[in-house]
């Protein structure tokens, strides 16, 4: 069996060369196909017709090396750029020599502003059907950040304004800067990288990203979908300060918070220490006013309280109950009196009957009573026999008497 047929095995490898050819043409199958990208590098050699052209994908780190004819890129693209975006019709080759693949262009467009436009309300209306513009889910920011974060151009005026303002608002406030390209062809990239980096920091409480004003094609880094997800991932706080106040790229309605300038940013993300401790002079102030007010109204009413009577003279009080009590004493004294009287009145009276009722007062007129052993009185002498012994009550003393008839 020859080395170009059948699968390939550890006791029969393919060689290099013909893992190249299926490679090509496997490649070549795929026919002409239409690619969109952004130019990241122009090389036109003088003298010759071949122009090459690296087009990178703005999402991702991927290039590929596009050729063309001089004619067809003055055709199509004849004021192309670095940083542009173009649409191409390209058939994939694989150069077997070197082992690299890249595109043969015949057609060239590149994309003009309407047509970028028309992309950027496509991804757009996309974007906030899946809820990246939610504002339910937007978050507050911390009033006093302990560390932002900060993803701008190097030595930019964006990073100048955000770091000059923030320290001149609250002079302690902590910065951690990553510098990133804020256009062209790796701006996406790097800049999604940068926020991967200072959403995992524990102590970046807040993320700005922030970059000067420019051109729509400037701005295009900040409307791509890829970086719209990345900042919609984060956990931290993120506040877009992209251009200037007319300038709104897609990142400014997925951020939590959109300023309008990367000094307005400033002014968002910390306090002004100044306008801070006015508020709190005049929160004391208030303070103290309500504190005042409350203690002189307590103490108005403890005037009024110790001038009653009851405060002012206690000894009157004590006075009218001593007088009280004393009156009561007489009156309880007078009743007392006068129900013993009349108690005493009805015991004499009650006396005087008992006595008038008593058998006492007959016996003192003579008369005497008879009883027997028994204590029973003897009211007939038929009533006893001969030799009862009986009892004789008289007036004063008793005597023993016994019946001889």
């Amino acid at each position: 069996m020859s080395a170009g047929v059948g699968a390939s095995s550890a006791e029969e490898p393919w060689p290099v060369r013909v893992v190249s050819q299926k490679v090509g043409a496997w490649i070549a199958r795929l026919g002409w196909v239409w690619v969109d990208g952004q130019v990241a590098q122009i090389s036109r050699r003088p003298g010759a017709s071949t122009v090459f052209l690296t087009l990178r994908d703005p999402a991702a780190d991927l290039s590929l090396t596009v050729t063309t004819n001089r004619d067809v890129l003055d055709a199509g693209a004849p004021e192309l750029r670095e940083g542009a975006r173009v649409v191409v019709h390209a058939k994939p080759e694989f150069y077997a020599a070197r082992g690299t693949l890249s595109l043969r262009a015949d057609e060239i467009r590149q994309v003009g502003l309407g047509e970028l436009l028309a992309r950027l309300e496509k991804l757009k209306k996309l974007l906030a059907a899946e809820g990246l513009f939610d504002r339910a889910r937007k978050r507050r920011l911390p009033f006093l950040p302990g560390r932002i974060g900060l993803i701008t151009g190097r030595a930019s005026a964006a990073e100048r304004d955000v770091l000059t303002n923030a320290r001149r608002r609250w002079p302690a406030v902590e910065f951690r800067t990553v510098n990133v390209a804020v256009q062209g062809a790796g701006a996406v990239a790097q800049i999604v990288d940068a926020l991967k980096v200072l959403d995992a920091d524990p102590g970046v409480e807040v993320i700005v990203l922030a970059r000067g004003g420019g051109s729509i094609e400037d701005l295009l880094p900040f409307s791509d979908e890829a970086l719209c997800r990345a900042v919609f991932a984060c956990r931290t706080p993120v506040v877009s300060a992209i251009g200037h106040e007319t300038d709104t790229p897609l990142v400014d309605y997925v951020a939590d918070v959109r300023a309008s300038t990367p000094t307005d940013a400033a002014k968002r993300v910390v306090p002004d220490l100044t306008e801070e401790v006015r508020l709190i002079g005049q929160a004391r102030s208030r303070l103290e006013r309500a504190v005042r007010n409350l203690v002189d109204r307590e103490r108005h009413r403890l005037d009024l309280l110790r001038s009653r009577p009851v405060l002012a003279r206690p000894q009157v009080m004590v006075d009218q109950r001593t007088t009280e009590v004393a009156a009561l004493r007489q009156r309880a004294g007078r009743c007392l009196d006068h129900r013993l009287a009349a108690a005493g009145n009805d015991l004499r009276h009650t006396l005087a009957r008992l006595r008038a009722l008593s058998p006492a007062a007959t016996l003192d007129r003579g008369y005497a009573i008879v009883q027997r052993g028994d204590g029973q009185v003897v009211r007939a002498a038929g009533d006893v026999d001969p030799g009862d012994h009986l009892r004789v009550r008289l007036a004063e003393g008793d005597l023993a008497v016994t019946v001889e008839g």
